[in-house]
Parts: C-alpha cells; structure tokens; sequence
C-alpha cells in the first residue's frame, strides 16, 4: 500500500508538531504548511490523500483555501480544525466543502481514525470495483472509475463526501433512511450528528435539482428521513 500522503496546515507550531508526530507513527507522510498562502502553492505542486487545514490563520484563512481548492475542481478530502464549537461555523465549514471538523483541543487518537476513515472512503470511490462501468438511475450517472457524478452527461462537482452519500441513495432508489441509517451505512460512524446530514442533504439538492426548494429527486419523508426518486 502507497504511504499516505498529508498536508498538515496550521499557524501554531505546537499543533503541527503534535499532529505531525501522531501521523508519522502511523506512517503517513506529512508535509507542514504555516498558512494559507503556503498551503496553496504546495496544493499546485503535489497531490495529497488528505488535507487538515486550521480555521482561523492570518492573511489566508483555512475557509479561503478549502475554497479555493474546490473552485479549482481539487476534491481531496479535507479535516478542519478550529478553536470554534459553535455549531454554525461546523456547518459554515461543511458548507464550504469541508469533509470533517474537530474541535480543538482534541485527542491525537480521535484526529488519527477520523484521517484514516476520510483516507479509506477517499480511495474507495476513486478505485471503484474492477469492471464496474458506473451506476446509471434517471438522469443521473455514477461513474466509479473516475469518481465522477453527471447529470444529463453533465459533472455535479461532489466532494468526496457528498458522493459518497449520493452512490449510497443512487444504489437504494425509493428506499427511505433515516438519518441514523445514512450515518451507520454511509460513513460507519455511531455517534449521528442532524446538522451534519442536513447540510449534505442540502449541498446535494443544490447540485441536483433544478429548484432546490422544491426537489424533484432527493426527497423528504416527514418524520423519518431521505429516499432519492429517481
């Protein structure tokens, strides 16, 4: 198995090595960047399996460089980091195409699976099953080998994440989940944030569907969750 590759961006020393030192005994391969500006030129040069990116960071800021990279079609999956816990700026984060968000202060071993699982969903998807020539429901494609959702022949532009949720639903049409399920099934994590599900749910309807606040495929069901009606 290739090593894991990491971009490790932060402004405070301390954190970096701290993460650093964690990963490496995982034998992932870590590079450090001390701000935004510096993570973006590493960002054209060499390609990485993960990204955890900092928040808050002067001149350019964690949000500014998750930005940029999903602008320029660069769909690596990326961990924030940030000394916030207000829910609003997990969801701004999320939002902005974030795949995960820790809370500082957290524990090293926590940080460490959440990169691992990111790492093994990212490759998942990007290998697909030997023969598998993608997923065809409506107007909708999902091509396993490239990693790429289109409607109507047409590129969505998922994050990893979001694709990873939009397979799962295009896999199960009509079948209602609830949220728990998508959050057991989907990313085989227990603890079930609403928040979260609700924000993918909403960043998937606004690629999808011709009028978002009235969706034709990614339905509702009162009380008990979400089915894709393709």
């Amino acid at each position: 198995m290739n090593t894991e590759k990491i971009l490790l961006v932060d402004d405070e020393r301390a954190i970096r090595l701290a993460v650093r030192t964690a990963l490496t005994r995982e034998g992932m391969q870590v590079t450090e960047a001390a701000d935004g500006s510096e993570a973006l030129e590493l960002l054209k040069k060499q390609q990485f399996h993960l990204v955890i990116l900092d928040v808050m960071m002067e001149h350019v800021g964690g949000y500014d460089v998750l930005q940029a990279m999903r602008a320029a079609g660069d769909h690596t999956p990326v961990m924030m980091l940030s000394g916030k816990s207000d829910e609003m700026d997990q969801v701004l984060g999320l939002g902005f195409g974030a795949d995960s968000y820790l809370t500082k202060p957290f524990h090293t071993a926590i940080l460490i699976q959440t990169a691992k699982a990111l790492i093994r969903r990212s490759q998942i998807y990007s290998q697909g099953a030997s023969g598998d020539t993608g997923i065809r429901k409506g107007p909708f494609t999902v091509d396993t080998l490239k990693m790429e959702c289109l409607k109507n022949g047409e590129p969505l532009n998922f994050t990893a994440r979001e694709m990873t949720l939009f397979r799962f639903l295009m896999e199960h049409p009509g079948q209602v989940f609830t949220k728990e399920q998508l959050y057991t099934q989907v990313w085989n994590e227990a603890v079930v944030d609403d928040n979260t599900i609700t924000v993918y749910v909403k960043r998937i309807r606004n690629k999808i569907e011709d009028d978002p606040k009235q969706p034709r495929y990614l339905k509702t069901v009162r009380g008990i969750g979400y089915m894709l009606n393709v």
